[in-house]
């Protein structure tokens, strides 16, 4: 039988543009409010696992960030393991940590997602670092891949990742009729929902309109459906059974399951076995729930496009359908499965490496019924999508996790 898992504390700083904040700063927010949050000391940790992708290309920190990131925040002498999965990072190091938990090496976990990324003084070391995503040896293949799709090349100030979404999203028009509306409606309700986000890096409602009026970026992408460049931490306190037993967090969620699954050869309109769908297809029969069983999602939303695409891959709703659901409101505040609550990628930030504890923050967050004007009425079972990378037709790394409230 598999051992139970639970989230005793959680925290996030504030999503944005920090200059005055480093790696350190932003370890000890997170790392300080989690252990709050779960009423235990530093020397309650038994391991930590630190998430963190940028570090080695923007400040040339390449080995023993977790270390000396959780050293300045009163953590040392413990087993501490560093986790780079591209963006999925964060979630990947949860699962490293469930695993020690449920294989009864530990009893109390810490980790944290820190990212460090906006530095207006390197620009091309930014924009290198964002290209390491995908096979560097073999850069040609993704540029021969978006034109094969009917994209177009990215230049020298182009960011490839928005050109790769565009070019799945005008594939996606082509073959399920989704509609430029349906990918601003998505940002809407995105960035509605961030408003209501005191941590989020953007708190500006966005109506249809709006969205649809911003700033061109890639057709069929505005500014408003495009996330932003962040810095920005979160951490949880991860705990067994008996040690939840011992800490007496009342406000715990149990973590029912975390699957994580790597790229795979398929043809390109094969979305059956698309990354997104096989993750979330291991969770949900980990956890013996379904798609019908969700309240609350948080999915990697980078663009407008991932959000309706990852929508299909969790099955809460036919591919081709997120337009009608939109407009039926299934995916706001108030509907059968409101969809990135937290403001999503779009306008609560994108500190990669901390993104997939992020979400995690907001789904505890939502399973306590805490999530202030927000709030999603009797949420009791939540999931979180978070991809990473770009390898062959799809992201190169995928985590779907599915969280329960206990009480």
């Amino acid at each position: 039988m598999t051992r139970d898992v639970f989230i005793a504390g959680i925290s996030m700083t504030q999503f944005g543009k920090r200059p005055d904040d480093s790696v350190k700063s932003l370890t000890a927010a997170a790392v300080r409010e989690a252990l709050e949050d779960a009423g235990i000391g530093a020397s309650d940790i038994r391991a930590a696992w630190f998430a963190n992708t940028r570090q080695p290309m923007l400040e040339g920190q390449n080995t023993i960030r977790g270390q000396i990131a959780l050293r300045a925040a009163g953590i040392s002498a413990i087993p501490i393991a560093n986790i780079e999965n591209a963006c999925a990072s964060g979630s990947t190091a949860v699962l490293q940590a469930m695993a020690a938990i449920r294989a009864e090496m530990i009893d109390v976990a810490l980790v944290v997602g820190t990212e460090k990324m906006v530095y207006p003084d390197r620009p091309e070391k930014v924009a290198a670092a964002f290209a390491g995503g995908t096979d560097v040896h073999d850069r040609e293949s993704v540029l021969d891949y978006i034109a094969s799709i009917g994209g177009d090349k990215p230049g020298p100030d182009r960011s490839l990742f928005m050109d790769l979404y565009a070019a799945q999203a005008r594939v996606h028009m082509d073959r399920f009729g989704t509609t430029q509306e349906d990918f601003a409606r998505i940002a809407s309700n995105t960035h509605c929902h961030g408003a209501q986000n005191p941590k989020a890096q953007y708190r500006t409602p966005f109506t249809v309109a709006e969205v649809l009026a911003d700033k061109p970026i890639v057709y069929p992408f505005t500014r408003a459906m495009c996330a932003p460049v962040s810095d920005g931490a979160s951490a949880a306190v991860l705990c067994s059974r008996s040690a939840l037993r011992r800490i007496g967090a009342g406000r715990a969620v149990r973590l029912r399951a975390c699957a994580l699954v790597s790229t795979m050869d398929r043809s390109i309109d094969d979305y059956a076995n698309h990354i997104g769908r096989r993750a979330a297809d291991a969770a949900y029969e980990e956890a013996g729930v379904g798609p019908g069983d969700i309240d609350v999602v948080e999915v990697h939303d980078a663009t407008a496009y991932a959000a309706v695409q990852q929508i299909e891959n969790l099955g809460l709703c036919d591919p081709g359908q997120v337009g009608t659901c939109l407009q039926h409101g299934d995916f706001q505040v108030g509907g059968r499965a409101p969809v990135n609550t937290s403001g999503g990628l779009l306008a609560r930030g994108h500190p990669v490496g901390a993104t997939g504890v992020a979400q995690l923050y907001e789904l505890t967050t939502q399973l306590r019924g805490e999530a202030g004007s927000r709030q999603v009425d009797g949420a009791r079972r939540a999931i979180a999508e978070n991809g990473g990378g770009f390898l062959g037709v799809e992201e190169g790394v995928t985590a779907v996790t599915i969280l329960e409230r206990v009480a």
